[in-house]
């Protein structure tokens, strides 16, 4: 008899335990796709991304154990990754010269390797979460078209930090990808004020609440016949919306020192031939151009507007950027190649930088690019082979240090950062916290010529904007190609060039001063939060306070 009952709990967990059909998990990777409509430009993408990710998480508690849960993780992250990073097709293929089977399969693999982050969260959820558990033991197996993980609070908040630590851990490892993170699709939704408390990560965290907690109220309204614990869910998810609503008025920062005339400058220079003497040739001419044709407090070039070594920009044109500095006032920030010259004449310590000439000031200001791209300018280490494979030029780049000194603009300092360095909302709150001189405002210069007119500019541009809402500060981009664009310290766009333009976008900007809440603790705050709350969703899982 008791054999014969031990037989019947072993084949119910069995049961339980089976992977789910292949459908399952294809309807995972189509609502993945789904949420790449929540990114840019989609407008109002967070109310959008706020029902996926609902769907998500229904589809989530069908699952039958970790396994199915890592799987229809991965199959979600799968969906958005190779639908939302495309574009990476066109700089190896279009720009890099590597054949199209070569590049498209890279995309694939490097999608199927990123949504690894989604699957892990899935995979702690379910171990956090309390198993199946209509019974306590795991016995009985749940009735047709039922959740097999009851959404339970504790189920709810264990899968806000999964979540959360699983989209931190992408956009740390191996030098990290944070991009398409599900905070930033809220920048244009109702939570993006969390982001000046918690970064785009706490904000990927609140997101992922309230959207177990809408599951779990329609579980709830349903099996419960109390008033409050058949309506409690639903009225936290809301209170949560309500607030990050009503967070968008609370300002952090306070405007210092005078507002600065600004012109951003926006080339438009062919990627193909940038690097060809006919494109270098153009371009010195161009930006000589664009950048002395009007005085401005501050003029800004796009990343290596003058694609040469910063020692071998032609004397006239240093000249004249000097002479014109000096005459109008006009502090200026142009993109080149740094290099150090070795005692013995030898370059050396090639670097993506930055320059500033200030107004009748001899010194020029450096900025070394320090979190490089894989592939476009480091090589990692057994990947030459794959960089053979492409045509980009600087390929190994040095680092320059991860704080640097902010560059004055009169009497406003300013923290500059050169194109995807501004993905990384911790390093730019390190920045703020540890300068000498905190900034007021913020520079980023880029080029996306790489990725051609694609999703990606309007994707790079959602991410500066979490910037400035995560650090209260007015953010300046400088494009090849584009999105130029002005935004305020709230993330909202004041002004943006066309992309695919040549031009100038001329506007007046207000310096702030003060320490937003994500300032000060950086990413920490939600990674801790997370973590308390997993290891008690862990203890006291239903069923584990039994055994």
């Amino acid at each position: 008899m008791a054999d014969s009952r031990f037989a019947f709990r072993r084949n119910a967990r069995i049961s339980n335990a089976q992977s789910m059909p292949f459908w399952h998990y294809l309807v995972a990777a189509v609502l993945g796709g789904a949420n790449t409509l929540s990114f840019a430009p989609t407008p109002h993408g967070g109310w959008v991304e706020l029902v996926i990710f609902t769907l998500f998480f229904a589809w989530l508690t069908k699952t039958s154990g970790w396994k199915g849960a890592a799987l229809t993780g991965w199959a979600f992250g799968f969906g958005n990754f190779v639908t939302g990073v495309w574009w990476l097709y066109v700089s190896m293929h279009d720009y890099g010269g590597m054949a199209a089977p070569l590049a498209a399969a890279a995309v694939v693999l490097f999608s199927m390797y990123i949504a690894i982050y989604p699957a892990l969260a899935g995979i702690v959820w379910s171990f956090c979460a309390g198993r199946a558990r209509y019974e306590d033991n795991g016995s009985v197996v749940p009735a047709a078209g039922e959740p097999r993980f009851v959404p339970t609070w504790h189920g709810a908040f264990a899968f806000a930090s999964a979540w959360a630590l699983g989209e931190w851990l992408r956009g740390l490892v191996f030098t990290g990808f944070p991009w398409l993170a599900s905070g930033y699709a809220q920048v244009d939704g109702p939570l993006a004020a969390f982001g000046a408390i918690g970064g785009v990560y706490g904000v990927g965290w609140v997101l992922a609440l309230v959207a177990a907690l809408v599951v779990q109220g329609f579980y709830t309204f349903r099996h419960s016949a109390a008033p409050f614990p058949r309506f409690a869910p639903f009225i936290v998810a809301i209170v949560l919306v309500v607030s990050g609503m009503l967070l968008s008025l609370v300002e952090w920062t306070l405007p210092a020192n005078a507002p600065l005339t600004v012109r951003l400058l926006q080339g438009n220079v062919k990627q193909e031939m940038k690097f060809e003497q006919e494109g270098v040739n153009q371009s010195l001419q161009l930006y000589r151009k664009l950048i002395t044709e009007k005085p401005a407090d501050l003029i800004v070039t796009p990343e290596t507007a003058f694609p040469v070594l910063a020692v071998q920009v032609p004397q006239d044109l240093a000249s004249a950027l000097r002479n014109f500095s000096d005459t109008t006032n006009s502090s200026i920030l142009f993109g080149a190649i740094g290099v150090t010259i070795s005692p013995e004449g030898r370059a050396t310590d090639y670097a993506n930088s930055l320059f500033g000439i200030t107004p009748n000031q001899k010194d020029v200001y450096r900025y070394d690019k320090h979190h490089l791209v894989p592939f476009g300018e480091f090589v990692p280490t057994g990947f030459h082979w794959f960089v053979a494979l492409m045509g980009i030029p600087l390929g190994d780049l040095g680092r320059g240090p991860p704080v640097q000194k902010s560059f004055f603009v009169h009497n406003q300092p300013i923290a500059v950062d050169i194109c995807y360095e501004d993905i990384f909302g911790e390093e730019i709150a390190r920045t703020l916290r540890e300068q000498e001189a905190p900034a007021g405002i913020l520079v980023n210069s880029t080029n996306l010529a790489w990725f051609g007119n694609t999703i990606a500019l309007d994707q790079h541009l959602q991410m500066a904007r979490m910037r400035s809402i995560e650090t209260g500060r007015p953010m300046l981009r400088a494009t090849n190609t584009g999105t130029t664009a002005v935004i305020a310290a709230n993330g909202a766009v004041v002004a943006r060039l066309p992309v695919y333009t040549t031009g100038s976008l001329d506007a007046t900007v207000q310096g702030t001063s003060g320490r937003t809440p994500y300032v000060t603790s950086g990413n920490m705050t939600v990674i801790l939060v997370s973590l308390l709350l997993l290891a008690f969703g862990f203890a006291f899982a239903p069923g584990r306070r039994k055994n």
